[in-house]
């Protein structure tokens, strides 16, 4: 179940994706090293809405790449979490889709689970992924058609069938409010901040899946999904649906990702009670 369209060359859709590649990384590892004078520091913090907390860290690190990475005359389209969407984007073909801190709750509480999220989109589809955790140095990337690398090293999705023993990753919070292990059951679940850092894990094969039926936003996902992809992953909407990039309305009502026989194995065990779930909403 995937993003784009088999056979689609991306890479080469009219931009020069080396050299646009070696500014965004540069860029994203700038972007950690600011993240860093931040971390475990004094710094201010506040809810922009219920629940949902912000950063200086935030607010730094999004200046810093919009001015690192927006070729304005190139046309570049703009999405961040921390700038306001005036749809522009929507009329461009190349948009940048950017977290600037990824699980600000937990670099807020002083834990290394957060990521710094970059991705490219070119006609809706991602070309580019850079997901970086400054606070242990694992950096992911992607390119479309070349693969997805942790460190420098391939990265391969793991091909587990079962969910029997199979180490699915999700949300602390909503996990207990779901009880996700009622509806896989002989399945390990663990609990860890950043969605894009998970995806990204389950790409790496440190977790077999990854599930979650929250609204999440294209800035948390874009350049993580290339990753999985990338890395021979599947992701969807929770009832089997292909995820969307650049909509007007940039959200998606849950995900499923792994491996391609384990994402079809979460996605047959929980349809029941995620179609229950929303039939009451």
């Amino acid at each position: 179940m995937t993003i784009i369209d088999e056979g689609r060359d991306r890479s080469k859709d009219g931009v020069e994706i080396n050299r646009v590649k070696d500014k965004a990384r540069l860029a994203v590892q700038d972007a950690g090293r600011i993240a860093m004078t931040y971390f475990r520091q004094r710094f201010d913090h506040w809810e922009k809405s219920p629940g949902q907390i912000v950063t200086d860290a935030d607010i730094a690190i999004d200046r810093f790449l919009h001015e690192a990475l927006v070729d304005e005359a190139n046309g570049d389209g703009w999405l961040s979490e921390e700038t306001p969407d005036d749809h522009k984007r929507l009329d461009r073909r190349r948009v940048w889709v950017v977290d600037p801190i990824d699980g600000t709750r937990s670099f807020a509480a002083g834990l290394p689970e957060f990521t710094i999220s970059v991705g490219l989109l070119v006609d809706g589809h991602p070309v580019l992924g850079f997901v970086f955790n400054p606070a242990n140095g694992d950096f992911f990337e992607a390119t479309a058609g070349q693969g997805a690398k942790l460190n420098g090293r391939p990265l391969h999705a793991t091909w587990r069938q079962s969910l029997e023993g199979a180490n699915i990753v999700v949300s602390s919070s909503e996990n207990k409010s779901r009880h996700f292990a009622d509806y896989m059951p002989g399945a390990n679940l663990t609990t860890i901040g950043s969605l894009a850092y998970k995806l990204c894990l389950v790409a790496a094969g440190r977790y077999d899946g990854y599930l979650t039926w929250r609204r999440t936003h294209d800035w948390d996902i874009a350049a993580a999904v290339l990753v999985l992809e990338e890395a021979g992953g599947l992701i969807s909407t929770p009832d089997g649906q292909p995820i969307l990039l650049n909509r007007a309305e940039p959200w998606h009502e849950g995900l499923i990702a792994g491996g391609p026989a384990l994402h079809q194995a979460v996605l047959d065990t929980t349809a029941k009670a995620y179609g229950h779930l929303r039939g009451h909403r």
